[in-house]
């Protein structure tokens, strides 16, 4: 005679690995272009806050020293900017503290 019963196998719990932020508040990173826009070479900007993710990926607050206010964007919107990367002729170290 035949059970009719089904057999339970044990359920493992789903486990979602938290996503990671990949920038550090104070790195120097620029916006990627695509879509209409353009990075410009002396948009820098900086890592002010780390936010939640929206959707696929996590948010960045940064600000870009020339202007007054703050920016939200998506952690694919950015790319790191080396510390020995020229911008303008000038290295953002000697940007930042003056040619030594």
């Amino acid at each position: 005679m035949r059970s009719t019963t089904p057999i339970r196998r044990p359920v493992r719990p789903t486990r979602h690995e938290t996503p990671s932020h990949l920038f550090a508040i104070g790195q120097a990173v620029r916006l990627k272009g695509g879509f209409g826009r353009t990075a410009l070479a002396d948009d820098i900007y900086r890592i002010t806050g780390t936010l939640p993710a929206h959707g696929d990926s996590l948010q960045y607050r940064i600000r870009n020293d020339d202007e007054r206010y703050e920016r939200v964007t998506t952690q694919d919107s950015l790319e790191p900017v080396g510390m020995s990367q020229a911008v303008n002729g000038a290295t953002l170290m000697e940007r930042t503290f003056g040619h030594g």
